[in-house]
């Protein structure tokens, strides 16, 4: 990206902007501001989110709000083990000519046709359903009778599992999990946010979330995320980081000793995307290799897949992330 005075001033606009949406998406949601922060880079860098989460910590209520902030459509589609492929994507009906009594077929479009698609308990559904969705969230578009349908941008998927309650799931595989570009962890409320949670829902008083980004200026500054410009030391570190999560020779102790599999390439496009948007948001020019370690545990986290060892031993893939961040050298 050339520093022209345009895109400087595009760049100063969009944090000023982010700002904004944090402001306003705290008028409803106390605390979380860290998540509210990833969220906003995994939608400028065109990435997904899976939130996971105990119920009751507002993850329905957050996704809401930010797309009211945003002044996008927004779409809830509750996963149950009967919801079939074509209630997500849509489905086509016979539809009958008053006038001159033709029968023909019309598609009505699904729950999917929305900027922000919120998919409650993924993990409640079979896999049929979950690979409608997650082809559409790759794809950008949806396919049915043959015609392709395409979705309109931005287009974010945001899906929720409940931690707790594993009976009758259908747990996402790991090539499914590695489309996310995030995994967040949604943990309980201070002792202080839980008190204003209390008194801020108990009452008869609403907050009005003001709309701060159409879906064209949304466009554009994810295009801008894009251009931003990336030292070739920081993508070596990006790489770096990893390539250290795979059990092969130059790994780390920890990595051989408890990993099974590692993150692939799209874990290093990823990091830097992250990193990029994270600079973005604070109105710097290009990311550095503090950046990379602030987006490393959400996209990493998901693409570690640990081996019995660590199970028995009870080493988690945060314990072992933190370990890569401290002994891979700048």
């Amino acid at each position: 990206m050339e520093k022209n005075e345009k895109d400087l001033e595009l760049l100063e606009s969009f944090a000023l902007a982010i700002r904004k949406i944090q402001d306003e998406v705290a008028k409803v949601i106390v605390g979380q501001r860290e998540i509210i922060n990833q969220l906003l880079i995994a939608l400028f860098s065109r990435g997904n989110c899976l939130l996971i989460g105990v119920p009751g910590l507002a993850k329905t209520l957050m996704i809401r709000t930010l797309a009211s902030a945003l002044d996008l459509k927004f779409s809830r589609i509750q996963f149950t083990p009967d919801l079939m492929p074509s209630d997500i994507t849509g489905t086509e009906i016979i539809e009958e000519n008053v006038t001159t009594g033709e029968k023909s077929f019309k598609f009505v479009k699904g729950p999917i046709f929305a900027n922000i698609i919120l998919a409650d308990e993924i993990n409640r559904t079979p896999p049929k359903t979950q690979s409608a969705l997650l082809e559409a969230m790759q794809e950008h578009e949806v396919t049915a009778a043959g015609v392709t349908y395409k979705l309109d941008e931005p287009f974010f998927v945001l899906a929720t599992q409940n931690p707790i309650e594993q009976e009758g799931t259908y747990p996402l595989p790991e090539a499914q999990l590695d489309r996310f570009m995030f995994n967040l962890w949604l943990d309980y409320p201070s002792f202080d946010e839980e008190v204003e949670i209390v008194n801020s829902t108990t009452t008869a008083n609403v907050p009005k979330v003001s709309k701060v980004l159409s879906a064209q200026e949304i466009i554009e500054f994810q295009d801008l995320v894009r251009k931003i410009p990336v030292a070739p030391n920081v993508v070596n570190y990006a790489v770096q980081l990893a390539r250290a999560t795979r059990p092969n020779g130059e790994a780390p102790k920890i990595v051989k000793d408890y990993v099974r599999y590692g993150a692939g390439p799209r874990a290093s496009q990823f990091l830097i995307l992250g990193a990029k948007a994270l600079a973005a948001l604070t109105g710097r020019f290009t990311p550095e290799i503090e950046d990379i370690k602030a987006v490393a545990l959400p996209v990493l986290r998901h693409r570690i897949v640990t081996n019995f060892n660590a199970e028995a031993e009870n080493v988690s893939t945060v314990q072992i992330i933190e370990k890569i961040l401290e002994e891979v050298k700048i």
